[in-house]
């Protein structure tokens, strides 16, 4: 079903609680084009996040109430909103793709706070290069939950304010129905951004935009000598404590094209994503990844090789090769560091002692080895820390004797140094519920069948993942055999 002819978006009343300030759309329409969110047909609310409500200063009476639906589903424009849909490119499965751009996304607008506000799934743009500008509410809920449980965890992450469904049938590898998620981030500019108009040679285009950028986000830059490298430095390291914090979680983006990586150093852009299950170092989430580019074990280089692409497209700010380099040499130094940090977090460690490295390391092979339950191994090393009792540790391995081995070791190791242990930080830095995939499909299938209940108290559950959450103990046990079947493309 076509609904492009539908009529317009009417306002939304006028005592809508938002109010705007100047953004991305003030530097002019080189930067995007005003489109109209496409209204969707008989919209109901799906889910809705009271956190992220309270941060945009949005009463719950008036997200409870009609003008809110019709403004989060592209029915109805917020008072001073002024949709735009933002032009950018970006290399995708390391290849250069030309001119991209939203798609399915509309930038309402900014803050007086500093939170852009996004609809994606509200209909085409003339950057949709032939596709339908909708998203499903299968993808819809997946990036719902992704978000709250990634920030649940620490992790920076683009938030989602609330999803609206629909009848509309909207067609992927199978009909589904329509949806439209509400995203929340005080900016949404990509890698992809600057590499567009450095490929169209726009410099003052290029120049305008890093200038924006930087005195909305990075002003401690124009106190450098040199603010066009400083920002590259900045966006760069932010990008490796980004893609640390991913790897000590488990976690897998799937699809790490530069049009989906953060300026901000956010999560972006939720489609195969996967947290592991059993451990597996070339893990490959994204079913579309077929030569595993995005695999776990290749996100930081993907990293570092994104933060390249960042450097050349700066370059004519910039102005000189061995500056961008230096720019973006500190990156493999700084992941590393603060993997290294995290994981000793995960270990209970406050601090480092001599030789935590080669242990940590040893572990994670010998997690590799066995295909040790990633999350559950790390809950349970935790609690065997508190309690004294490593058995329910030591029969999550096949090869006792292995993890014997490497438990005496690293307690050698602890003796020496005269460190200990702290319980207390472990399980805050080792959390009892993921977002498993399994789980996502159970929030699913209800939703489809009109249940939103699973999706809701699943999302309550991760917006706290290191609390115990006695009721839901089922969520935090092993898969069951039918989710290693679930596969996941970028339609997901």
């Amino acid at each position: 079903m076509n609904h492009a002819s539908a009529a317009p978006p009417r306002p939304a009343g006028t005592d809508a609680p938002l109010r705007w300030r100047p953004g991305l759309a003030a530097l002019g329409e080189a930067f995007y084009t005003r489109v109209a969110p496409t209204p969707l047909p008989d919209p109901y609310w799906v889910a809705r996040d009271g956190q992220v409500a309270a941060l945009l200063g949005l009463p719950t009476h008036w997200m409870d109430g009609a003008q809110a639906l019709a403004a989060f589903s592209g029915n109805a424009l917020l008072p001073g909103s002024d949709p735009i849909a933002m032009v950018y490119g970006g290399h995708q499965f390391g290849v250069w793709a030309g001119q991209l751009g939203d798609g399915r996304a509309l930038l309402l607008g900014e803050t007086a706070a500093g939170q852009q506000l996004q609809l994606k799934g509200s209909g085409r743009t003339p950057y949709s290069r032939g596709a339908d500008g909708r998203a499903v509410l299968r993808s819809s809920i997946r990036e719902y939950l992704a978000s709250g449980a990634l920030h649940g965890l620490g992790i920076p992450t683009t938030r989602a304010l609330c999803i609206t469904g629909s009848p509309a049938p909207v067609r992927r590898e199978t009909v589904e129905t329509a949806a439209v998620v509400t995203r929340v981030a005080p900016s949404f500019i990509r890698f992809g951004h600057f590499e567009f108009f450095a490929w169209r040679r726009q410099t003052e285009a290029l120049r305008q935009l890093a200038n924006h950028v930087i005195g909305r986000h990075y002003p401690e830059c124009l106190a450098q000598p040199h603010p066009y490298a400083a920002l590259l430095q900045t966006v760069s390291e932010r990008t490796a404590r980004l893609i640390a914090q991913w790897q000590a979680a488990g976690f897998m983006h799937g699809v790490m094209n530069t049009d989906n990586m953060s300026i901000l150093g956010l999560t972006l852009d939720y489609g195969p994503f996967q947290f592991m299950d059993a451990f597996d170092v070339h893990h490959i989430c994204n079913h579309s990844d077929q030569f595993g580019r995005y695999a776990y074990d290749q996100q930081p280089d993907v990293g570092h090789w994104n933060v390249a692409c960042l450097a050349r497209a700066l370059l004519p700010l910039i102005e000189d090769v061995p500056a961008a380099q230096a720019a973006i040499a500190s990156y493999p130094a700084v992941f590393r560091a603060s993997y290294l940090a995290c994981m000793r977090a995960k270990l209970g460690l406050d601090g480092t002692c001599e030789g935590d490295e080669a242990h940590i390391d040893a572990l994670l092979r010998l997690l590799d080895g066995a295909h040790v339950d990633y999350p559950i191994f790390w809950r349970r090393l935790s609690h065997a820390v508190a309690q004294g009792n490593f058995t329910p540790v030591r029969d999550l391995f096949l090869d006792r004797a292995a993890w014997d081995a490497w438990k005496l070791s690293f307690q050698e190791l602890l003796a020496r140094s005269g460190k200990a242990q702290n319980p207390d930080l472990m399980l805050k830095s080792n959390p009892k519920y993921v977002l498993r995939n399994y789980l996502a499909e159970h929030a699913i299938r209800d939703a489809k069948l009109g249940d939103f209940g699973t999706l809701q108290s699943l999302h309550a559950v991760l917006a706290r993942p290191f609390d115990e959450h006695p009721d839901h103990d089922a969520w935090a046990g092993f898969p069951p055999d039918w989710a290693s079947s679930l596969t996941l493309s970028c339609s997901s």
